[in-house]
């Protein structure tokens, strides 16, 4: 099994349930596992259209017998099951799933870069990674040393929402 990291974010609907839904339906699928999750932090938007609500993000650590491409896919059908829609570049949404790290695999394809081309910079990612993972890494560099760096770092408060239900805390069904 492989572990990845996922970043969630959501800024319309039901926030919150919207990300305990995405990580309800990761650890549904067959093949991934949630084994952490971070807590939640509220975001300002960073980058498209003005004036869009905040954020709530946060990120998870799997395990999967999954690859990359199979685990983007099941992402891309997590996001489109919560009425996700694709118009705008950065624009709001109901649900967004970024594979951040996979098994400390580097790959640049057309469909996913690996790790995440934008991760290191975003504190909206690195924030919560680092609550969940006060140990993890990125490129070699400490996640919670390049949180501190991030420049949308001010725009971040954490929130006590839990995202693993006791369902999910346990893991698929047998």
């Amino acid at each position: 099994m492989r572990q990845a990291v996922i970043a969630l974010g959501s800024n319309l609907g039901d926030r919150a349930e919207l990300l305990r839904a995405a990580v309800a339906d990761l650890n549904a699928t067959e093949g991934v596992e949630v084994v952490a999750a971070s807590p939640v932090v509220v975001t300002h938007p960073v980058g498209g259209p003005e004036g869009q609500p905040d954020y709530l993000n946060a990120v998870v650590r799997i395990s999967t017998t999954l690859g990359p491409f199979e685990l983007l896919a099941v992402c891309q059908e997590i996001e489109t099951a919560h009425d996700r829609i694709r118009d705008v570049r950065w624009g709001p949404r109901t649900l967004d799933l970024d594979i951040i790290e996979f098994g400390g695999l580097s790959m640049d394809e057309p469909t996913l870069t690996l790790p995440h081309p934008r991760a290191a910079d975003r504190a909206f990612v690195l924030v919560p990674w680092a609550m969940m993972d006060p140990e993890a890494r990125l490129n070699g560099q400490p996640v919670r040393a390049l949180a501190e760096q991030a420049e949308d770092l001010q725009g971040i408060s954490p929130r006590s929402y839990p995202l693993l239900t006791d369902a999910a805390a346990q893991g698929p069904a047998e």
